[in-house]
């Protein structure tokens, strides 16, 4: 069993999420430049936090078009699981395999500090290991995590139990608090916390391990 890690010209988080789940949870790890196509033999992909092509014309926008993100569409189709981090959460959204978009914080300032976080759903394996309403602690790293939507979309994510996780204190503008979200079959998920940055008691907590274990649950 093993995961893939994409790399896009701009990761740089990609290292970090192969630490955490290599180096601290022993689960095999492999990168996927951007340009293959080949996903044979993963269990699950992750589409790290960082720049994507330099977030030119728009975060994630020029990300959709890469070769892997053709195979991760087919990958999805067949159940494979998909976790998107940050700058990944923005790409899923710009590839349509989670509704809404990132758009710029509220402030308008990029913001960099932990995010205490509510478990709104377990119905989906990323967090069947938590109760609802559990707390989470996670870093946050952005400046364009402020999740939108339309009425009718938030109202379908609600029907269908994809809202994951909330912000306690929106440190962004996020509709509904919204930290993030599952589509609706639960094998995708995109959330603009790190949990990669919080797999080791060393630099900061550990209530990052969960949800990279999902990955292989």
């Amino acid at each position: 069993m093993s995961i893939g890690v994409v790399v896009f010209p701009g990761s740089n988080c990609d290292r970090d999420v192969r630490w955490a789940a290599q180096g601290c949870l022993n689960i095999p790890t492999r990168f996927l430049w951007h340009e293959t196509r080949d996903l044979n033999g993963l269990d699950a992909v992750v589409l790290p936090g960082g720049f994507s092509y330099g977030d030119y014309l728009r975060c994630g926008a020029i990300a959709r078009f890469a070769p892997v993100l053709e195979s991760l569409v087919e990958f999805v189709a067949r159940g494979g699981r998909v976790l998107g981090i940050c700058n990944g959460f923005q790409v899923l959204t710009e590839l349509g395999l989670l509704p809404g978009a990132l758009t710029r914080n509220r402030s308008l300032h990029f913001i960099c500090e932990d995010a205490l976080l509510t478990v709104e759903s377990n119905r989906t394996p990323w967090l069947m290991g938590h109760q609802r309403k559990d707390s989470l602690t996670l870093p946050i790293a952005h400046g364009e995590g402020r999740y939108q939507c339309s009425n009718e979309t938030l109202c379908q994510l609600q029907d269908d139990d994809a809202i994951a996780l909330r912000y306690v204190n929106n440190p962004n503008g996020s509709v509904a608090d919204i930290a993030g979200i599952t589509n609706k079959t639960g094998n995708v998920l995109g959330l603009m916390p790190h949990p990669e940055r919080a797999c080791d008691p060393v630099i900061g907590g550990v209530d990052g391990r969960g949800l990279l274990q999902s990955l292989l649950g």
